[in-house]
């Protein structure tokens, strides 16, 4: 694996994530997996990892255009860390296959979701 190729993904990646709002382990995940060779889990990591510069660089830049509402951000943020923090102890426990399983549905649901929402 090339490191232009993993600079590339991870470009692509932030593109669609300003641009949609797009979770980036949605996109990061899948790429680190399928193309870069990581095991889920360690693309799950990995993307978790990746996100602290993003999340900081994006908050900054909306917040300058008075996007950002800090207290329900703040509200959202603590209690996702600790549902991370949950759902890290049980990834760890799940077998590669099992995550994967599991991340495809997620990928299926919110597919079906979108669909559904943009039908009118």
């Amino acid at each position: 694996m090339t490191v232009a190729l993993v600079l590339l993904l991870g470009f692509a990646a932030g593109v669609l994530s300003g641009m949609f709002g797009l979770g980036r382990g949605l996109l990061f995940v899948p790429a680190l997996s399928l193309v870069v060779g990581l095991a889920h889990l360690e693309a799950q990591a990995t993307s978790l990892a990746a996100m602290i510069p993003v999340v900081a660089v994006g908050a900054w830049r909306q917040h300058g255009y008075g996007h950002v509402r800090w207290k329900p951000a703040l509200a959202v943020g603590l209690t996702s860390a600790i549902g991370v923090a949950g759902g890290v102890v049980l990834a760890d426990t799940l077998s590669d296959d099992t995550l994967r399983r599991l991340f495809a549905g997620l990928l299926v649901v919110i597919a079906a979701r979108l669909a559904w929402s943009v039908r009118k």
